[in-house]
C-alpha cells in the first residue's frame, strides 16, 4: 500500500471513529420508538428503518416505520388531549410551558446539534445555530401565545358584535429534513401557542431530532398534547394530512409533494399553511461592494450545503462588475473546506444522502450536456477519504438557457448558476421567469435601487446585502408555487387559529 493511499485510509478511519464516538453518546441505543399519548410505542406493523450518517454511509439508528393505524391512534390522542385538557389552557399556562421547552433546548445545544450533524450532514457550527434560533422561536411564540385577541365591531341599533380566535384543534404536520430540529421549532411552538394540539411527522431522512426533543420535553406537556409518528410519506404523511379529525395541515417540503398535500385537504375542506420549493435569485448591480458581494452570496449559495429552500441559486450579476465578482466568487467556493461536518473548520459537509447526491449531479450532468461552462466543481470531492459519504464540491455554472430544467428546477444542492445582465427591465423578468417565489436578494449600495428590485421581483422575503436572515418576529412564505401562508410571525397564529364572530341583541 502506498504513503497516500495509507494516509487516506487513515484520515478515513479516523472520520469514522469520531461519528461513532459521537453517536454512541448522543443517540440512545435500542430501536426509536412512536410517540402517542404520552407513551413510546412500536408501530403498529412492527417496520422499522435505518436512518444512516451522510457522512460515514452506517447506520446510526432503527426507527419505528409509522402507518396509517398509527396516525389513527395519534390523531385520537391528539384530539381527547385538546378536548380534555388542552382547548381550556390559558394563554398565560402555554405561555410558561413554550418558555420551559425553549429553556431545555438551550440547556442542551451540543447534543441537539451533535445529533442534526450525524443525522443530516451539516456542518456542526450551522447545527450549533440551528439549535440556538429553535430555542429562539419557542420563546418568541411563548409572548405571542398571548396575542390571539379579536375585535370589536362597530354596529347600530345598539347590537354588539365582538370576534374571537380559537384554535383549530388537532394540527397535522410535516417537516423536512434540511433543518430538522429548526424546522420542528417552527412548526410545533406555534401551533402550541395557539391552543392546538399537534401530530408532528418529521423526515425518514432525519428523524432522530425531534424524537430527541420529545424525550427531553415529554413531562413538560399533558399526555397527547404533542404526538411523534415516524415514517415514510407514502405511509404515514399522507394519511395525517389526508385525516378527516386534522383540522389543520402544515407542510414544508417539496412543490410536488405540496401539491398532493393541497389536494388531499380539499376532500376534507382542512386549512393548510405551505411552506415549498424556491429557485431564488440574487441580483448583483454594478455599484455593488465586489468582497461585501461575495460574501452575500456565498452565504446565499452554500449555507447548509445549498440545501436550502431559500438558496439563492440563481445570481444575476451586472457586466460591469462580473469579472471581479466572478474571479473573486470562484476562488472562494474553492477555498471552501469539504470535510467531516464534526470538525468546527469544515463549511460543507455532505448532502443528507447518496440518493440526493446522486440527484444534485444529475442535474449538472445535464448542464454539462447542454454545453454549459463549469467554472469549479462538478462532481464529488476530490479527497478519497470522504469517498463513502454523499458529498458534491460547490459549483458555480454559466451559460445555461434561463428555459433549460436545470435553471427551472429545484436543485437542493451546492450548484449556483449565473447569468449576465446589462438591462433592469431583462433581468427583472428573467428573475421572476421561474415557478417559485420563495426569496430574493438584492445587492447594492444604492437604496433607491434596493427597493425598487424589492418591489419588482415576485417574492416572499427580499434579502438587501444580506441573506438567510429569519429573525422572530418577520413573516416567511412564498409567492406562487412557493407556497401558502406565513411562519415565524404573529401572523402565524392567524394560520393556527380560526375566527369566531359573536353577535349580540342587546
Amino acid at each position: 500500500m502506498s504513503t497516500e493511499s495509507a494516509s487516506v485510509e487513515e484520515r478515513k478511519n479516523v472520520i469514522e471513529q469520531r461519528h461513532r464516538e459521537a453517536a454512541s453518546e448522543a443517540i440512545p441505543e435500542g430501536p426509536a420508538k412512536l410517540y402517542v399519548d404520552g407513551e413510546w410505542v412500536e408501530s403498529a406493523s412492527g417496520e422499522t428503518f435505518e436512518t444512516r450518517d451522510p457522512t460515514t454511509n452506517e447506520v446510526l439508528a432503527t426507527v419505528a416505520a409509522g402507518t396509517a393505524e398509527d396516525v389513527d391512534r395519534a390523531v385520537a390522542a391528539a384530539q381527547s388531549a385538546y378536548e380534555d385538557e388542552w382547548a381550556d389552557t390559558s394563554a398565560r399556562e402555554r405561555q410558561g410551558i413554550l418558555n420551559e421547552i425553549a429553556g431545555r433546548i438551550e440547556g442542551r445545544i451540543d447534543e441537539f446539534a451533535t445529533i442534526d450533524t450525524l443525522d443530516n450532514g451539516k456542518p456542526i457550527r450551522e447545527s450549533r445555530a440551528d439549535a440556538y434560533i429553535a430555542a429562539d422561536y419557542f420563546r418568541y411564540f411563548a409572548g405571542a401565545a398571548r396575542r390571539t385577541g379579536g375585535e370589536t365591531v362597530p354596529t347600530e341599533s345598539g347590537k354588539h358584535v365582538e370576534t374571537i380566535r380559537e384554535p383549530y384543534g388537532v394540527v397535522g404536520q410535516v417537516i423536512p429534513w434540511n433543518f430538522p430540529l429548526l424546522m420542528a421549532a417552527w412548526k410545533i411552538a406555534p401551533a402550541l401557542a395557539a391552543g392546538n394540539t399537534v401530530v408532528l411527522k418529521p423526515a425518514e431522512e432525519t428523524p432522530l431530532s425531534a424524537l430527541e426533543l420529545v424525550r427531553e420535553i415529554e413531562d413538560v406537556l399533558p399526555d397527547g398534547v404533542l404526538n411523534l409518528v415516524t415514517g415514510f410519506g407514502e405511509e404515514a404523511g399522507a394519511p395525517l394530512t389526508s385525516h378527516p379529525d386534522v383540522r389543520k395541515v402544515a407542510f414544508t417540503g417539496s412543490t410536488a409533494v405540496g401539491k398532493e398535500v393541497m389536494k388531499a385537504a380539499a376532500e376534507t375542506i382542512t386549512d393548510v399553511t405551505l411552506e415549498l420549493g424556491g429557485k431564488s435569485p440574487v441580483v448583483v448591480f454594478p455599484d455593488a461592494d465586489v468582497e461585501r458581494a461575495v460574501r452575500v452570496v456565498m452565504l446565499a449559495m452554500f449555507y447548509n450545503t445549498g440545501e436550502c429552500c431559500t438558496a439563492g441559486t440563481r445570481l444575476f450579476l451586472h457586466a460591469d462588475v462580473k469579472e471581479a465578482f466572478m474571479e473573486a466568487f470562484v476562488a472562494a467556493a474553492e477555498d471552501l473546506t469539504v470535510g467531516d461536518p464534526l470538525e468546527k473548520e469544515t463549511r460543507l459537509g455532505p448532502k443528507v444522502s447518496r440518493e440526493q447526491a446522486e440527484r444534485t449531479l444529475g442535474f449538472v450532468e445535464e448542464a454539462r450536456e447542454l454545453d454549459a461552462t463549469i467554472h469549479t466543481g462538478g462532481g464529488a470531492p476530490d479527497d478519497e477519504a470522504l469517498a463513502e459519504g454523499a458529498f458534491v464540491a460547490p459549483t458555480i455554472i454559466e451559460g445555461l438557457n434561463h428555459d433549460s430544467r436545470p435553471v427551472q428546477e429545484e436543485i437542493f444542492g451546492p450548484v449556483e448558476e449565473v447569468f449576465e445582465w446589462t438591462d433592469y427591465e431583462a433581468m427583472i423578468e428573467l428573475a421572476n421567469d421561474v415557478d417559485y417565489g420563495l426569496a430574493a436578494g438584492v445587492i447594492t449600495e444604492d437604496l433607491d435601487r434596493a427597493y425598487e428590485a424589492a418591489h419588482d421581483i415576485e417574492a416572499g422575503t427580499v434579502w438587501v446585502n444580506q441573506y438567510n436572515d429569519f429573525p422572530p418576529g418577520m413573516p416567511f412564505g412564498g409567492f406562487k408555487q412557493s407556497g401558502i401562508g406565513r411562519e415565524n410571525a404573529a401572523e402565524t397564529l392567524e394560520h393556527y387559529t380560526q375566527t369566531k364572530s359573536i353577535d349580540i341583541d342587546l
